[in-house]
């Protein structure tokens, strides 16, 4: 059987806990981050990392499979 390849994009953006669930950070804290674009407390809430939807979890385990 051959190795099966890793999704690039999918291993800089997911990690799998210890119990399997998959990890993910929020949208939207790449720019506008100053003045007239973010508030403080969106810009705080975005700092927090967050977990995949159930809904997705088998696709995304699918794309890394050796992490």
């Amino acid at each position: 059987m051959p190795k099966v390849k890793t999704h690039s994009a999918s291993k800089k953006r997911f990690n799998l806990t210890k119990s399997g669930k998959v990890k993910r950070s929020h949208a939207y804290k790449s720019h506008l981050l100053n003045g007239h674009g973010k508030t403080t407390k969106i810009k705080r809430r975005l700092r927090k990392g967050a977990y995949a939807d159930s809904t997705n979890e088998a696709t995304i385990k699918r794309m890394i499979p050796y992490k």
